[in-house]
C-alpha cells in the first residue's frame, strides 16, 4: 500500500501526468490548425507544475517515498521548477514556428513535450538506479519522436534516426555500467550503495574491479546525456537537423535533468570513488572544451555552431564537478563539496537561460517561411529591430563570459571552485579554460559584430505577438540582472546543495 509521504513526494507528477492525459483528450475536439486551446491548456498546466514545485522548494523538506526509490529535496524542487518555466518559455517561442510548419496538426507537440518533461521530473527524483534510467527512457524517446516530427523534412528524420542509434548505444552503455555497480553492490539503490562503497572491500558483494569498470561505463553514458567529447557525435547533427523549436526542446530544459542525475549517481551514489571519476570527467572537460570552442569557430551554420558551443559549455560545467573532493594532508577533503557543486548547479541554470534567449531570437527570424539558421541570416539585425538584436547580443556576450552579463559571473564561481581546491592541477585546468574561452569569445563576437556592423540581407520589419515579445524581453533582462546582482541565486543553489550533502 501507497503512503501518504509517498504521495506528498510526487504529487506534483502525478498532476503533471494527470494534465498530460486531459489535454490529449481535449486536444480531440480542437478543430483550429493552430491548437490554441491545447496551447493555453499546457501553458497553464506548466505554470501550475512549476508553482507547485517552487512552492515545495521554498519550504526547504527532504521527502523520501515509495521505499526510499523517490526523493523530493530542494535542489531536485528548484531543477524541476526551472525545467518547467524552461518548458514554457521554449512552447511560447515555438508555437508559431511550429504553427507555420504544419507542426501542431494533432498536437503532438504539447503533449509530447509534457511527456518530456515528466520524463525529467523522475529522472531528477529518482533515487534508485532502475527509476533514474525509467525517467531517462521516457525523456529520450519524446525526444526523439519530437525530433522526427516534421515527417516530411529530410533533414529532421535524418537527424532522429541518428538520434535514436546513438542514444540508444548510450543508454546500453548507461544501464551496463549500472548493472556492473548493482552486481558489486547488491542493491539499486543510490543510498545503499553509497553506504556499500564507503565500507571497503568487505562490505562489497562483488569485486573492486567489476565496480570501477561500472563507473566506467556510467560515465560514459553520462556524458553522452550531456553531449561532452568525445560522445557528442549527435549534439551538431541534431541541432542541425531538428526543427528550431525542437532543438532548444533538446538543448535547454534537459540538461537540468542531466546535471541532476550526474549529482545522483556520481556524488550520492558513487562520492567514494570521486578522486577516480574526477579523473574521467577531468578528461572529458579538457577534450570538449578544445574541440567544441575549435570547431565551433569553423562554422557558418547558426545552430551547428550553437551545439558545438554547448559542447564547449558543458565541458566547463563539467570543471565544477571535479574540486568537490581533493586530497589533503589528512586524506581526502570534502569541505570544497558545497562550493563547488553549487557553482555547478548555478553554472547549468544560467546556461539554459541563455540558451532560451538565443533560440528565442532565432526562431523569431525562421517565421517568414525560411530557417534563420545561417549566421549570416542575422546581418544587420540591429536596423530591423534593435531589441532582439540586443537581446540576442547580451546572451552572446553572456556566453562568451563578458562582465557583468551572468554568464561571467557563472564562469567565475565555477574557476573559485577550482582554485579554492588548492590543487595545482586543477590550477592549471583553471587557466586552460580562461585560454579556451578566449578563443571562444570570437565566435560569439563575431555574430555580434554581423548584427551590427553587416549591412541588412532583408529589409522587412520583424513582427512578434505580444507574449513571445513579453517573454523576450523578461529573458533578456534577467541575463543581465542575475550578472549584476547574483547573490540570490547563488545563495539558492548553495542552500540546495548544502541540504543535498548533509
Amino acid at each position: 500500500m501507497i503512503d501518504q509521504l509517498s504521495l506528498v513526494a510526487v504529487y506534483p507528477e502525478i498532476f503533471l501526468l494527470v494534465m498530460t492525459c486531459v489535454i490529449s483528450l481535449v486536444d480531440l475536439t480542437v478543430k483550429s490548425p493552430a491548437r490554441r486551446p491545447t496551447y493555453l491548456l499546457t501553458l497553464l498546466t506548466l505554470a501550475c507544475v512549476a508553482f507547485l514545485q517552487g512552492k515545495n522548494a521554498l519550504a526547504g523538506h527532504s521527502i523520501s517515498g515509495f521505499g526510499g526509490m523517490i526523493v523530493s529535496d530542494p535542489m531536485g524542487l528548484w531543477l524541476k521548477c526551472f525545467a518547467a518555466i524552461a518548458m514554457f518559455v521554449t512552447l511560447v517561442y515555438g508555437r508559431d514556428y511550429a504553427s507555420s510548419r504544419d507542426m501542431l496538426r494533432a498536437g503532438d507537440l504539447f503533449t509530447l513535450s509534457l511527456y518530456a518533461l515528466l520524463g525529467m521530473f523522475v529522472m531528477i527524483s529518482g533515487h534508485n538506479f532502475l527509476v533514474i534510467y525509467l525517467g531517462l527512457e521516457l525523456l529520450t524517446l519524446s525526444s526523439y519522436a519530437l525530433v522526427a516530427l516534421r515527417r516530411d523534412d529530410g533533414k529532421a528524420i535524418e537527424a532522429a534516426m541518428k538520434y535514436f542509434v546513438l542514444g540508444a548505444l548510450a543508454s546500453g552503455f548507461l544501464l551496463y555500467g549500472l548493472s556492473l555497480v548493482y552486481g558489486a553492490t547488491a542493491s539499486l539503490d543510490v543510498a545503499d550503495v553509497m553506504k556499500a562503497i564507503a565500507g571497503g572491500p568487505e562490505t562489497l558483494k562483488g569485486s573492486s574491479q567489476v565496480l570501477m569498470l561500472g563507473l566506467v561505463f556510467v560515465v560514459a553514458g553520462l556524458a553522452f546525456k550531456l553531449g561532452v567529447v568525445p560522445f557528442h557525435m549527435w549534439v551538431p547533427d541534431v541541432y542541425h537537423g531538428a526543427p528550431t523549436a525542437i532543438t532548444l526542446m533538446v538543448g535547454g530544459a534537459p540538461k537540468l535533468a542531466a546535471f541532476a542525475i550526474v549529482i545522483r549517481l556520481l556524488v550520492e551514489g558513487l562520492a567514494p570513488l570521486a578522486v577516480d571519476w574526477q579523473q574521467m570527467l577531468a578528461v572529458l572537460a579538457v577534450a570538449s572544451l578544445l574541440i567544441g570552442n575549435l570547431a565551433a569557430i569553423a562554422q557558418t551554420n547558426l545552430k551547428r555552431m550553437l551545439a558545438f558551443s554547448t559542447i564547449a559549455q558543458m565541458g566547463f560545467m563539467l570543471l565544477g564537478l571535479l574540486a568537490g573532493v581533493v586530497h589533503g594532508e589528512k586524506g581526502l577533503d570534502t569541505g570544497n563539496m558545497v562550493n563547488a557543486y553549487s557553482a555547478t548547479m548555478f553554472y547549468v541554470i544560467t546556461y539554459v537561460l541563455t540558451t532560451l534567449g538565443t533560440f528565442g531570437v532565432i526562431l523569431l527570424l525562421s517565421r517568414d517561411g525560411f530557417e534563420s539558421d545561417e549566421i549570416a541570416d542575422l546581418a544587420g539585425l540591429n536596423q530591423r529591430s534593435p531589441l532582439y538584436a540586443g537581446v540576442m547580443a547580451v546572451c552572446m556576450f553572456s556566453l562568451a563570459g563578458v562582465p557583468p552579463l551572468v554568464g561571467f559571473y557563472a564562469k567565475l564561481s565555477v574557476l573559485q571552485a577550482l582554485l579554492a581546491s588548492s590543487q595545482p592541477v586543477y590550477i592549471g585546468l583553471a587557466v586552460f579554460a580562461v585560454v579556451m574561452s578566449l578563443i571562444g569569445a570570437f565566435y560569439y563576437l563575431r555574430l555580434v559584430k554581423v548584427m551590427y556592423f553587416d549591412a541588412p540581407t532583408q529589409t522587412a520589419g520583424i513582427t512578434a505577438g505580444m507574449d513571445v515579445r513579453s517573454v523576450l524581453s523578461v529573458n533578456g533582462a534577467l541575463v543581465l540582472v542575475l550578472g549584476v546582482v547574483p547573490g540570490g541565486l547563488m545563495a539558492l543553489c548553495a542552500q540546495a546543495i548544502a541540504s543535498l550533502l548533509a
